[in-house]
């Protein structure tokens, strides 16, 4: 019997002449910018394809099947009835006669807020908040590009939106993918953060003039820039997206100067605590008492820009895939953050003491890593092993990849911005449901970390009532 002919690997008899021919011809750097420029076209005509009739990014429907299910725990035909009873409410709107409604997100909102008002008492219609407690801010970071760092932060700024929180968005990653998925515009780095942390050393070096001045001593003049970025408040740069209650602080490929930029000023302004020029800046501009949440999505780098994410933050967030080489460089990244802010609370530290004042320490309420992309046929071994090693600090819930993910990937959008009509409802509810436990398990930490800042704001009085202490009693990072 005649053997098969062996086939022979792709690597084998490459002919050198039509190698040379498919090498084409040398790149210069302006065959970069030809690249750039073909790419910058066709991320416009991909995110063209959620637009609206003016060209802006629109969100999607909300059937009332899907509103009972997952917005207002209430059951379809109750809903249906409010409806009528209430002639003022939305009422939606319909494809065909007698059609399934559908209704925006601004009217779900408007609707939660009868229900709140006039429903049950006993389901929650409106999410858990206390008031008079500043957002939290939760920094999403791993300096491992492709553990899903963005994607991750997106959806819990979606998740957090469609339960009725008002969210900030801030994007500190140069690369900008997190304002391509809301939609954001940004000409230059005076529409990024930078502005901000211009300000924040403009501030310092006033403070330092001053002192200069009372010492004899020649000021050091603001340059054009910084005297810009005293003028900038954080509300200049917040951008409304498509998402009425998600709003944005974009960025893009100049926001990167940042990182060349913070050294100079730092070395100009030693005692400049270049960490929490952020966080301050938000605060002072009271941006935090305007939203709940505030998302904070970082470089894959331990930069400047990283550094300030992770010091304003209540929470932090570590996503990773379930591997060998992903968590051995999450545990690297964790060995990174230890020596950053651990030499910054040490230098800080022996200048407080000689000074006789409060030393730095950085505090975080909670600090998860979280498996995305998870494959349990594939993974489940090793995340495993993962769970064994880092116990609590890994969360027991893994994001599974679902069809539903490549989908949203290849639409320019995010799970919640896909139609379920696109699928059956079965496949729908089984592709949400992944990322509506990651929101679960990620909303237990908003709440404890919430209820802890209000047990601490209330102190009883010696004569049993309770009192209101500062604010700043709630653990922050800062200075």
């Amino acid at each position: 019997m005649a053997s098969e002919p062996l086939e022979i690997p792709p690597y084998f008899n490459i002919d050198p002449d039509v190698a040379l021919a498919e090498l084409g011809a040398p790149a210069s750097s302006e065959r970069f910018a030809e690249i750039a420029r073909a790419c910058a076209k066709g991320r416009d005509d991909l995110m063209a394809r959620g637009a609206g009739p003016e060209g802006r990014r629109a969100l999607r429907l909300f059937s009332t099947w899907e509103i009972t299910r997952y917005l207002i725990p209430v059951a379809v035909q109750h809903f249906r009835r409010v409806l009528r009873q209430n002639p003022d409410l939305p009422q939606g709107r319909s494809e065909t006669e007698g059609g399934a409604r559908w209704f925006t997100l601004d009217e779900v909102l408007r609707l939660r807020a009868h229900f709140a008002a006039e429903g049950s008492r006993s389901k929650e219609y409106r999410p858990y908040r206390p008031e008079g407690l500043p957002a939290k801010l939760v920094a999403v970071a791993n300096f491992k590009g492709g553990v899903g760092k963005t994607s991750t932060a997106a959806h819990l700024a979606m998740s957090a939106a469609l339960d009725g929180y008002r969210v900030l968005v801030i994007d500190l990653d140069s690369q900008g993918s997190m304002t391509s998925i809301f939609g954001g515009r940004v000409e230059d780095e005076w529409g990024t953060v930078f502005p901000l942390m211009a300000r924040h050393y403009a501030r310092h070096l006033q403070g330092e003039n001053q002192s200069r001045l009372a010492r004899g001593e020649e000021p050091i003049a603001l340059d054009e820039t910084l005297t810009a970025a005293l003028e900038t408040r954080a509300q200049d740069i917040v951008q409304k997206t498509h998402w009425p209650n998600i709003d944005l602080i974009g960025a893009q490929l100049n926001l990167y100067w940042a990182e060349f930029q913070v050294p100079v000023w730092r070395m100009q302004g030693r005692t400049w605590k270049l960490w929490e020029a952020l966080s301050a800046t938000l605060e002072a501009d009271g941006i935090l008492n305007d939203y709940d949440l505030v998302f904070l999505d970082t470089p894959p780098a331990l930069g400047y820009l990283t550094i300030n994410g992770l010091a304003a933050a209540d929470i932090l967030l570590v996503p990773l895939g379930a591997s060998f080489l992903e968590f051995d460089s999450t545990g690297r990244f964790f060995d990174m953050l230890h020596s950053t802010f651990g030499s910054i609370e040490a230098a800080e530290n022996r200048l407080a003491r000689a000074l006789g004042r409060e030393g730095l320490t950085f505090e975080w309420e909670a600090v998860r890593a979280v498996i995305t992309r998870y494959d349990v046929a594939q993974q489940g071994e090793m995340a495993a092993l993962m769970q064994a090693y880092l116990g609590p600090v890994l969360s027991p819930h893994r994001q599974d990849f679902t069809a539903l993910v490549g989908q949203a990937g290849e639409q320019v959008s995010g799970i919640y911005e896909a139609d379920y009509r696109d699928f059956n409802r079965e496949t729908y509810a089984r592709g949400r449901a992944t990322f509506d436990e990651t929101y679960a398990a990620f909303k237990r930490l908003l709440i404890g970390s919430w209820r802890k800042a209000e047990k601490q704001r209330t102190v009883a009085s010696p004569d049993g009532k309770p009192t209101q202490t500062s604010s700043q009693t709630v653990l922050r990072a800062a200075g």
